[in-house]
């Protein structure tokens, strides 16, 4: 499922037009980047918790050379199902 489809099942389900759901999705995607940033951690009873992870600084292998390369600390986002999506997708 894409974006386009997404707008349409919610237009569908709560009974919007398409461009309402456009615009509570985007408006909800970014709210959710906001609050990622801002190193907020987000749970939604049911569906799951998406969160702000670290990984540290490494070495690793330019593949084509072999050489040996740094790699930056980065944050990365993260997502933890909840009980609610695992069963509803058993």
């Amino acid at each position: 499922m894409n974006k386009s489809e997404l707008i349409d099942a919610i237009a569908e389900s709560a009974d919007i037009s398409k461009a309402a759901a456009g615009r509570a999705l985007d408006a909800t995607v970014d709210t959710m980047k906001k609050a990622l940033k801002k190193g907020d951690k987000i749970s939604i009873v049911g569906f799951g918790t998406f969160s702000v992870g670290k990984r540290a600084a490494r070495t690793g292998r330019n593949p084509r050379t072999g050489a040996s390369i740094k790699i930056k600390a980065a944050k990365v986002p993260k997502f933890r199902a909840g009980k609610g999506l695992k069963d509803a997708i058993n």
